[in-house]
């Protein structure tokens, strides 16, 4: 089985936008084994204060994360890109086991290999508590009826 995932490096702009795209699609099924088969099989990650090598450890990363942060939904936008590097800046929301819930503002460093993996991932993120009516994020990005993602307000 192949393991290529296209669009692969050099990114244009298309392309980057496609990968942004298909990560905020993966992240938002909360499936940690789909997500972390875009990731080459000994791909580094520092999310916050934790660091992560490799696909089994992704798993179990991002297993925890969403035993803690439930109903996640995120948004990932395009910051930059060159090369084989996308950087991104994102948005989601989450309620925790008291119901509290909380937004999550980031920035996401990509690196990636020549098939299209993500060999390095670097994320910086801060959570601030928001009333349940403050949220903006509910579920995947809508689409319209042609498939194209409808603006949040």
């Amino acid at each position: 089985m192949s393991e290529d995932r296209p669009p692969f490096p050099p990114f244009t702009r298309e392309s980057a936008l496609r990968k942004v795209q298909a990560a905020e699609d993966a992240w938002n099924t909360r499936d940690p084994h789909r997500v972390a088969s875009a990731y080459t099989p000994d791909s580094t990650w520092r999310n916050r204060e934790t660091f992560v090598r490799g696909r089994e450890e992704i798993v179990a990363f991002l297993t925890r994360k969403w035993e803690r942060e439930r109903d996640y939904a995120l948004r990932k936008s395009l910051w930059a890109f060159e090369g084989n590097r996308i950087a991104v800046r994102f948005q989601y929301e989450w309620h925790d086991a008291e119901g509290q819930f909380w937004r999550s503002y980031g920035n996401e460093l990509w690196e990636f290999d020549e098939r299209g993996l993500m060999s390095r991932r670097e994320a910086s993120i801060n959570d601030v508590a928001i009333a349940e009516s403050d949220r903006r994020i509910h579920g995947p990005r809508p689409l319209d009826e042609h498939g194209v993602d409808i603006p949040l307000g």
